[in-house]
């Protein structure tokens, strides 16, 4: 889920950036246009290392905001969205809340996709068909210190 939202919000950047979707005919002409992606190692606070595709451009002129360049460790975007979509807040606030949180400026339209993406797959997660059975480990542990002598 967080590799999705990264590249979502990525993806959705470089729109902005370029002034249109992917695909887009606006695009032929433009003088400007997506060139690929290079992949990417961040360490995020849930997932551990997460391997993402940073969208590039041909000008070299996309600088992302929510992942910078030769940044490599993130803390929970995907929470921080969904949670703050969930709650009830406007998609300006949540851009609000990101400009204090990541330093970075990100649109309410921007917002408003990566939430409308993020929801979807959230809803297709849920409804996925479950296994009869699952292996679960529980572990308990306790653990004591003791001086001795006092």
């Amino acid at each position: 889920m967080t590799k999705t939202v990264l590249e979502t919000a990525l993806d959705e950047e470089m729109s902005e950036h370029l002034g249109y979707d992917k695909h887009d005919q606006r695009g032929r002409g433009s003088g400007n246009s997506r060139n690929g992606s290079r992949s990417k190692n961040v360490l995020t606070d849930a997932c551990g290392q997460v391997e993402i595709d940073v969208p590039r451009d041909r000008a070299g002129t996309f600088e992302p905001q929510i992942v910078k360049k030769r940044q490599r460790r993130l803390t929970d975007v995907d929470e921080v969205v969904s949670s703050l979509y969930a709650r009830g807040l406007t998609t300006g606030e949540i851009s609000a809340h990101f400009a204090d949180i990541y330093g970075a400026a990100v649109s309410k339209d921007t917002i408003s996709r990566i939430a409308d993406r993020v929801l979807e797959e959230m809803a297709t997660w849920h409804a996925r068909p479950l296994e009869r059975v699952y292996a679960a480990v529980f572990i308990d542990a306790i653990h004591v210190k003791i001086r001795d002598g006092q």
